[in-house]
């Protein structure tokens, strides 16, 4: 039990770490336009700005949450806000475009140890009465980065250039870290004495590194070759797991736990068809109806907006009405919302693009909270690290499976040529297919969503 004093400053804490990613992530969105016209990217370059984050986060976002169960939760989480900090500072010095790449594989590494100990160290805290409404706060704080991430970015990238979005993160990171070092005296540690499967976790990189690499170069046979060396690493890393006493995943928690498994897939369909709105929908407003960065990051503004008010209802929701019905409801309009954007996107009528991303915000802000309290309530307290590494990398597994499918669309259909008016009418086709495929994937998480059980039946965790 935790003097109920500090529970709010642990949340506090952990809701600004929170903020800082989706804060960038969604500002960056706005901003790659000029940062291409910076480092003259094409499109499939610029899609690696974003890329580069993804493919690190997934890969070492389980990892991390393994060591942080074993060594402390709250050590991994400092160490990931300075990570984050220092890839912020050389991402907004970089003077190349492969520079700012790798400073974005930093600010992966940092990333991916933030959000595999944040969300654990509030699960540990809060009891199963009042997780869903804490998971609802944290969440809405994303939900916040995302909607003030366009604003800042379009404005900051507007007059002051696109550096300084990673310069804000700076001083927001050290005072996450100052913070911690104050207010937080536990390491929150479940396995001090267990060792970690360092083996089972190089053939987990293998595997992911091959499979989200392979999905980005597609449709490319080297991308086949890296899908096909990953799903190798796939079959040697469950064969390792196996044959640990303590073992990096418990294989059998998916076989065993069809709400973990299902919400897990769920979460990961999820991302896919929402992250990559934001990047699509600010290159059509730039690029094809002429807008400029500020009001473009004004329009996206609609869908993280109504996902901040309705989070955290739905993660109070879900601590009393089962989390599988408020996720599933909010994927099937999650689907309607892209449904919407898909037929109106090309018009120019911005009301009704206002309409199709406050339609995928609610979607969005009904199913995240439920569902991650589905997943977090569905183990136990030594699988916390696990369980919030897991919904992490479902994040960003699915976030670089949306950018993934937008690469490829743009190779087939505009190829690596930079963004000129030459090539506008490719830029909309692209786009428009892109959402086909999203609404497609939507409908199949709408399914995945439905069958995925309760957690209302006893099993939840304690």
């Amino acid at each position: 039990m935790y003097n109920p004093a500090v529970k709010p400053v642990i949340l506090f804490i952990s809701s600004l770490a929170s903020f800082l990613v989706p804060y960038t992530v969604s500002s960056l969105n706005v901003a790659l336009p000029a940062i291409g016209s910076s480092f003259g990217l094409d499109a499939v370059t610029l899609g690696w700005v974003t890329t580069a984050y993804l493919l690190i986060a997934a890969v070492c976002m389980l990892p991390f949450g393994r060591l942080a169960d074993i060594y402390g939760r709250k050590r991994i989480f400092i160490l990931g806000n300075i990570l984050f900090a220092c890839g912020s500072l050389l991402a907004a010095l970089s003077w190349t475009g492969n520079l700012i790449i790798i400073a974005r594989m930093i600010q992966g590494l940092g990333g991916a140890m933030v959000f595999s100990t944040s969300m654990a160290i509030v699960t540990v805290v809060f009891h199963p009465g009042e997780r869903g409404q804490a998971i609802g706060i944290i969440t809405a704080t994303v939900y916040a980065g995302l909607s003030l991430g366009p604003v800042m970015g379009g404005f900051l990238t507007q007059f002051c250039g696109w550096p300084s979005i990673f310069l804000v993160n700076v001083p927001l990171a050290i005072l996450v870290v100052i913070l911690t070092l104050i207010y937080l005296r536990d390491e929150w540690s479940e396995h001090e004495k267990t060792r970690f499967d360092s083996g089972g976790a190089v053939l987990y990189g293998c595997m992911l590194m091959g499979i989200m690499y392979g999905l980005t170069v597609l449709p490319s046979p080297f991308g086949l070759i890296w899908i096909g060396l990953g799903l190798a690493g796939g079959y040697f890393f469950a064969k390792w797991e196996q044959q640990q006493e303590k073992p990096l995943i418990r294989l059998s928690t998916f076989r065993t736990n069809k709400t973990f498994l299902c919400s897990n897939i769920a979460a990961m369909i999820n991302y896919a068809v929402v992250f990559a709105v934001g990047f699509l929908v600010s290159l059509s407003l730039q690029y094809n109806q002429g807008l400029d960065p500020a009001t473009t990051g004004m329009i996206l503004l609609a869908q993280p907006l109504v996902q901040t008010v309705i989070s955290p209802l739905a993660g109070k929701a879900s601590d009393s009405v089962e989390p599988a019905i408020i996720a599933t409801l909010g994927m099937v309009m999650t689907t309607i919302g892209l449904g919407i954007l898909l037929v109106v996107l090309q018009s120019h009528a911005i009301v009704w693009i206002l309409l199709g991303l406050a339609t995928l915000g609610l979607g969005y802000g009904l199913f995240s909270s439920p569902n991650t309290n589905a997943i977090m309530s569905s183990v136990q307290v030594g699988d916390l690290g696990m369980a919030s590494g897991m919904v992490a990398t479902m994040r960003s597994v699915g976030q670089l499976i949306s950018l993934a499918i937008a690469m490829m669309v743009f190779s087939l259909v505009i190829g690596t040529v930079q963004i000129t008016p030459g090539v506008y009418q490719q830029l909309e086709k692209s786009i428009s297919i892109i959402f086909i495929i999203f609404i497609a994937l939507g409908i199949l998480g709408i399914i995945t969503s439905y069958i995925r059980g309760t957690v209302r039946n006893g099993k939840t965790m304690n």
